[in-house]
């Protein structure tokens, strides 16, 4: 991937937009049964389909007063009485393993939920009586795809995420960092903001997401998380939307370069980072990578012997994304890949071969 070869950054093409819906896709009993063995699939107090008895919605505004793409659900007093202990309990599970001990003290604060998202996703508000902190989670239709880009985000970024499962239930944790689009608005200009950094974690970030082929990656779909250092920032972008985990058939759509909502970060690496610098940085993520993957070498063969089985996408997809995938290594590596999954392990392998096998030689 080359940075200066830039298509839809800047001008508008609709077919290399990603779909804004997408069917959801079963869990199998071979995926739920890899969710037991490794504690994700547990049973749960609350279900997606308990909190789709509101009587009405309030739109959501933002501190600044800006109308924002969620809604407060609201519902009568006996209907939220029992999703109180149930969110809870959920938050418990989430959090403390189920430990009732430390909920005392704990509220639900507010339940908002957001019709733009493929999952139709609920955001459940918990305070804390004591000291007015909240936290957020998050409540979900339950999506094949999207369990597959949570297990490969967990075994294959720099980030551990926390999530549970159980019959058509999807419950996450709250990545925390400000949005992508809301830091290019507010951040990035600032005087302290240390711009070659972010271009850094921009290439990275970039080089994640088409390893293992989790696309849509706009900048409203990742966060900047923001570290104090010695002398200076660290920055990490963080993906917060799984959805589109290897839906797409079009291979841009796995690269977040070629999105015209991060026009600002690509325009902030070619300014700052030589071509040198930038192929520096993409064979360090690639490094990291690996070693990842063979700190989990078991775990993500199984995870991958059970995805290559699964359907999570349509055929026509699968074979535009094999084609372009081959074109782009120029080889034939991906022609008889007849799934996702196999098209993603195959990805992984080529990507991260030759780092692999330096760090396990023979």
């Amino acid at each position: 991937m080359q940075f200066h070869k830039i298509i839809n950054a800047k001008i508008k093409n609709e077919s290399d937009r990603p779909m804004m819906k997408k069917d959801l896709f079963p869990v199998s009993g071979r995926l739920q049964k890899y969710l037991q063995t490794y504690g994700r699939d547990i049973k749960l107090p609350v279900a997606y389909k308990d909190l789709l008895n509101y009587r009405h919605t309030t739109a959501l505004r933002n501190k600044k007063g800006k109308l924002t793409h969620w809604e407060t659900a609201i519902y009568d007093l006996k209907e939220m009485e029992f999703l109180k202990e149930g969110l809870i309990k959920t938050y418990a599970a989430l959090k403390t393993e189920g430990n009732l001990r430390y909920t005392k003290h704990l509220d639900v604060e507010r339940i908002d939920f957001c019709e733009f998202g493929n999952s139709v996703p609920f955001r459940v508000r918990i305070i804390n009586r004591i000291n007015d902190n909240y936290d957020h989670y998050y409540i979900k239709a339950e999506d094949a795809s999207r369990i597959y880009g949570l297990e490969l985000e967990d075994l294959l970024s720099p980030n551990r995420i926390r999530f549970l499962s159980h019959k058509g239930t999807l419950i996450e944790e709250h990545i925390a960092g400000i949005p992508g689009d809301v830091f290019l608005e507010d951040y990035l200009q600032l005087p302290e903001t240390n711009k070659i950094r972010i271009a850094k974690e921009f290439v990275k970030f970039n080089e994640r997401c088409f390893a293992r082929l989790l696309g849509d990656m706009r900048s409203y779909n990742f966060v900047v998380d923001i570290t104090p250092d010695i002398e200076d920032y660290q920055y990490r972008l963080r993906a917060i939307d799984f959805d589109q985990q290897s839906y797409e058939g079009r291979k841009n759509l796995y690269l977040p370069q070629f999105y015209r909502e991060n026009n600002e970060y690509v325009e902030l690496v070619l300014k700052t980072l030589s071509p040198e610098v930038i192929e520096q940085y993409q064979m360090e993520e690639q490094t990291a990578m690996a070693y990842r993957a063979i700190a989990g070498r078991r775990q993500l063969m199984e995870l991958l012997s059970i995805m290559i089985k699964d359907e999570l996408s349509e055929y026509y997809k699968i074979k535009m994304l094999r084609e372009e995938l081959n074109a782009h290594f120029d080889t034939n590596y991906f022609s008889k890949c007849s799934t996702m999954g196999t098209i993603v392990k195959r990805q992984l392998k080529l990507v991260l071969q030759k780092h692999l096998q330096q760090i396990v030689p023979g």
